[in-house]
């Protein structure tokens, strides 16, 4: 089994940044972001493949940048140009034997 730990979470104001990662207990070739705030559904925010190909959500394109280091099995969000309507619990996530391992999710909280 994968274990997913994400960090990096806070309090921002409004057009701040920040950064937040999932480490990965063993290597994975597909990961992923997603978040989901209260009341709403779970959103797909980014992924990423280990040779580097990235996918984006229509809402957080051109803001946020989606990277990862193999050699630590670790995936990164960066988070720019941050808006209230960006308040979530962000989750990583990987594929283990035919189903989705999630991690335990970071909130993230912008003040307007």
């Amino acid at each position: 089994q994968v274990q997913l730990v994400e960090s990096g979470g806070g309090l921002v104001q409004a057009g701040g940044s920040l950064r937040l990662s999932c480490a990965a207990s063993r290597s994975r070739n597909y990961m992923g972001w997603y978040r989901q705030a209260p009341g709403k559904q779970r959103e797909f925010v980014a992924s990423i493949t280990s040779d580097g190909i990235t996918n984006y959500g229509g809402s957080v394109k051109g803001r946020f940048t989606i990277s990862r280091d193999n050699a630590k099995n670790t995936m990164y969000l960066q988070m720019n140009s941050l808006q209230p309507e960006d308040t979530a619990v962000y989750y990583c996530n990987a594929p283990w034997l035919g189903k989705t391992v999630w991690g335990q999710g970071t909130q993230v909280t912008v003040s307007s």
